[in-house]
């Protein structure tokens, strides 16, 4: 189940130029952006522990996408 919603999903593919878009598109690029999303989490959240810190901060998400 993703937890991203749909509608801002599928504005991002209008945003690029789709003039339509179907529902299972949409599906998927969430589930893109959310398995993405959660690696990048995962990668920061060890960054921060590995700093002896509780607080995941911009830096760790800066060097998780990396």
């Amino acid at each position: 189940m993703n937890e991203l919603p749909k509608a801002p999903t599928a504005r991002l593919l209008k945003r690029v130029g789709a003039a339509r878009v179907s529902g299972e598109a949409v599906d998927l690029l969430a589930e893109a952006m959310e398995d993405y999303g959660l690696s990048i989490a995962m990668k920061a959240n060890t960054y921060a522990h590995h700093a002896g810190r509780k607080t995941v901060k911009a830096n760790d998400i800066k060097l998780a996408m990396k």
